[in-house]
């Protein structure tokens, strides 16, 4: 099975930058989204950011400001984060919804890092 691992979190001030970066190892056959999520304290989780069919999704929150990528020869998936607000604060978990041949469809999550921003 796949296995997701976050990195690049961090703490930063406001206005400030950073990039998440997910790597999988393994392999999906089928995949149908492969995205990012964040979940502030006392919140839901919430999508950040999605690739499905090709086409990229944003939170109305982060449009103009996040932008999401992958690099397929590396099996990864990157979040750059760009005029980082401190209600960007939260931990940002990455996704992938897809099925292996001939099975059901699965979600898979990485275990989460922590973004802080503050003064």
């Amino acid at each position: 099975q796949v296995q997701l691992v976050e990195s690049g979190g961090g703490l930063v001030q406001p206005g400030g930058s950073l990039r998440l970066s997910c790597e999988a190892s393994g392999s999906i056959p089928y995949i149908n989204e492969m995205g990012w999520y964040r979940q502030a304290p006392g919140k839901e989780r919430e999508l950040v950011a999605d690739i499905t069919s090709g086409a990229r999704n944003y939170a109305d929150s982060v449009k103009g400001r996040f932008t999401i990528s992958r690099d397929n020869a590396k099996n990864t998936l990157y979040l750059q984060m760009n005029s980082l607000k401190p209600e960007d604060t939260a931990v940002y978990y990455c996704k992938i919804r897809g099925r292996y041949y001939r099975q059901l469809e699965s979600e898979y999550w990485g275990q989460g890092t922590q973004v802080t921003v503050s003064s």
